[in-house]
């Protein structure tokens, strides 16, 4: 039997809402063509048997760590989004989110670096490959959960770009 899980505060600090929408449009453009291609090749898998790739491999996780943490970040999604449509430069956001974010967030990560190889392969894809500034914002984004669930502290954004 467990007992309650427990939730850590993680805090983004000056969220930069521009690239933060720009991110959002290219992940749900990357996922639309990502389960457009898990839905084609699952079929032709139904038939000859072949393992599942990457395309399926990220739709699936995506749709897990939706159902598993969307609860714990519908209102700070609110925030992202009402930023955005205000034209807001940036904000705070604080989430309150298991440990069990931590590996989840690692994992995301890896897939997405997985993804922009899929991407830049050229073969089954529109989307192009998550741009520079892009690839650092998800790196910042994945990483705070990381470390902050690690008890390490919060580096606000401006600071993770000068270092990186």
């Amino acid at each position: 039997m467990s007992g309650p899980v427990v939730l850590h505060e993680v805090r983004l600090l000056q969220v930069p809402i521009a690239v933060h929408a720009r991110a959002q449009e290219h992940n749900a453009e990357l996922m639309r063509e990502m389960y457009l291609i898990a839905q084609q090749r699952h079929h032709e898998a139904e038939e000859s048997g072949t393992v599942k790739e990457l395309p399926a491999r990220l739709v699936e996780l995506v749709e897990a760590l939706t159902g598993e943490f969307a609860a714990l970040t519908t209102a700070q999604d609110r925030l992202l989004d009402d930023a955005i449509a205000q034209g807001v430069p940036e904000i705070d956001v604080t989430y309150q989110i298991p440990v069990a974010a931590s590996p989840a967030a690692q994992q995301l990560g890896s897939m997405l670096d997985a993804a922009d190889d899929f991407c830049r392969a050229g073969q089954h894809l529109l989307t192009l490959a998550t741009p520079p500034e892009l690839v650092r914002y998800r790196r910042w984004y994945l990483g705070e959960f990381v470390a902050q669930l690690a008890d390490g502290p919060a580096t606000p954004w401006p600071e993770y770009t000068e270092s990186a």
